[in-house]
């Protein structure tokens, strides 16, 4: 699979690059971000996958998420997609909205028209951009971890829930927890998937523990003053089927801190220690 670099720079001994390809997914090109920290020739890194919120593109965290000097230290290679397909003749909310179509691809596989022909955003997070990655990049694929912002938060548990036996550890910044209960996930999972609730439960990561999906741990961060934590995160939820399911969850509840990438790069070291203690374990 080709790739184009659109941006390469040296930062704290390790290479950013920004990166752009053809794909087969979603049928558009599709941009991503890859931190690649200094290492020995020859060696394989682990890799921490980390999925953007609403609105967000790659540039966000790579921009703002300061994580690069603590990926250097602990030798971890940081991936970061886009949230949606992007380009001419891609469909977007038809009125415009932040919270469904460019930029809201909720991280599923739409069935539903206009959206089906391009938003395949599961497939090209879990299978196409993985693939490539490892073709390009110096990646340890059996030591992976995922992590994720809002929108990005509820893409990391339910693929790090779908996919246990993939991920050594999972984690979340101000997650949508429950999309099936709340505004955003109630317009977006109807939207690209239709009238079928068992789809929209497979998209949901409290549904997927209540169904049975089982992982040892799972770590996230909340700022107590974010505006969405009442209406559309709901931490509560995940907090009740961690308990019924016997799911060691860590939610620490942060004091003055709100939805921004000041409280993501705050607590993003805190999250990338976590992820490499479980990946070098």
């Amino acid at each position: 699979m080709s790739l184009e670099t659109v941006s390469s720079n040296l930062s704290f001994g390790g290479v950013q690059g920004v990166y752009r390809h053809a794909s087969s997914a979603t049928g558009t090109d599709m941009t991503f971000s890859v931190y690649v920290p200094p290492h020995a020739p020859g060696a394989k890194l682990p890799v921490v996958w980390y999925l953007s919120g609403l609105t967000c593109t790659h540039a966000n965290v790579t921009e703002k998420g300061e994580y690069r000097r603590a990926c250097a230290e602990l030798g971890l290679i940081f991936v970061a997609p886009d949230t949606s397909p992007r380009g001419e003749g891609v469909a977007d909310d038809p009125e415009g909205a932040y919270d469904f179509g460019l930029g809201a691809g909720f991280y599923v596989d739409a069935t539903q028209p206009p959206f089906a022909q391009h938003y395949r955003m599961w497939s090209y997070v879990t299978e196409e951009l993985p693939a490539l990655v490892a073709e390009h990049f110096p990646v340890d694929m059996g030591a992976q971890a995922i992590t994720g912002h809002s929108m990005g938060g509820h893409g990391a548990l339910t693929i790090g829930l779908t996919f246990p036996d993939r991920f050594r550890s999972i984690s979340a910044f101000a997650p949508i927890v429950a999309p099936g209960q709340v505004p955003w996930g109630r317009k977006a999972l109807p939207g690209y998937l239709g009238d079928d609730k068992a789809a929209w439960r497979r998209h949901d990561a409290v549904a997927l523990i209540e169904d049975g999906a089982r992982v040892k741990e799972l770590l996230v961060d909340q700022g107590e003053a974010d505006g969405f934590l009442a209406e559309q995160l709901k931490p509560s939820l995940l907090v009740a089927a961690c308990a019924d399911a016997g799911i060691d969850l860590t939610l620490t509840m942060r004091p003055g801190y709100d939805h921004s990438y000041y409280f993501i790069s705050t607590f993003m070291e805190d999250h990338l220690r976590w992820h490499a203690e479980r990946l070098r374990g």
